[in-house]
């Protein structure tokens, strides 16, 4: 009898388990057809594939907060990812997304609630690389809130500078990045020149390595030399979108060469973006800007 009732109870182990795989098998292919649908920036649909999986699971709720955080709806995106870090609480992915929407709905909201938004951002970028000490991405971005928020939100030079080193001894190209970052920061502006020049011989493949001496140059009012650098990254990666709005975005904030930043834009908004490209509300921003500017 003993027997049988063990019996009895690993079939209906089986089965659970059966009809669990036969849920998530269900949910999988809208899952990975709405985060085909993310990557291509279309991000309404994406989220009406997500909104109607039924039994929603941490990657759904993340995808979602993406999704969201995409489109500037960023309550909405802290809501998700919220509901994906508590599903999985140590997915160090989740916590960075989290941290970033936090971060955007401080910049965006009142200056009674973004102290504590921003608070929020930090204490979830920190969760990210303590979760996983060798996510670059989230090194990076909270390396940059410790560059930019004062010190009563929790940011400083040196926090940033002791990141700096961690970063480094992952990837080197990133720690010369961070170091110039900081150098500039602290207008030791030969020193940040030098970094971002040993960043590239690190990764010398990498065009955006290029594209931040360009920038770089052009705040230094060496407009000739971040022309110089632009053709070499357009050299590098041509009909390259980032290279288009980077190269626009400059010309813009420098009031130069303005109709050839607008037909950078043009041509960047008739390109297949990704998520990691600039969004193209962004790029529409700038080019109503050139636009009222009378050029």
């Amino acid at each position: 009898m003993m027997v049988k009732a063990d019996l009895g109870g690993q079939v209906k182990r089986w089965v659970l388990l059966l009809c669990l795989g036969g849920l998530l098998s269900a949910q999988s292919p809208g899952l990975e057809q709405a985060r085909k649908l993310y990557d291509l920036t279309n991000f309404d649909q994406s989220l009406k594939i997500l909104k109607a999986i039924p039994a929603k699971n941490a990657p759904v709720f993340a995808l979602m907060g993406q999704n969201y955080y995409m489109q500037a709806d960023y309550s909405k995106a802290t809501d998700s990812l919220s509901k994906a870090l508590a599903a999985e609480p140590s997915n160090s992915d989740y916590a960075m997304w989290l941290a970033r929407a936090y971060g955007r709905r401080a910049e965006t909201s009142s200056p009674f609630t973004a102290p504590v938004h921003a608070s929020k951002a930090r204490q979830y970028f920190e969760k990210a690389v303590a979760l996983n000490p060798r996510n670059l991405e989230a090194m990076n971005d909270l390396f940059e809130y410790y560059l930019e928020a004062p010190g009563f939100l929790g940011g400083g030079f040196d926090k940033a500078q002791a990141l700096a080193g961690q970063i480094a001894s992952i990837d080197q190209a990133e720690g010369y990045w961070a170091r110039a970052k900081l150098a500039e920061k602290r207008k030791e502006y030969n020193s940040a020149e030098e970094q971002l020049r040993h960043a590239i011989q690190a990764a010398p493949q990498q065009v955006g390595r290029v594209i931040d001496l360009a920038r770089f140059l052009a705040r230094q009012g060496r407009f000739q030399e971040a022309d110089q650098s632009f053709a070499r990254a357009e050299q590098m990666a041509p009909n390259s979108p980032s290279v288009m709005f980077a190269k626009a975005d400059v010309y813009i904030k420098n009031g130069r060469n303005l109709e050839v930043a607008r037909d950078l834009l043009k041509r960047y908004l008739n390109c297949t973006l990704t998520p990691d490209d600039p969004p193209r509300a962004d790029a529409e921003r700038l080019l109503r800007q050139v636009r009222g500017s009378g050029s």
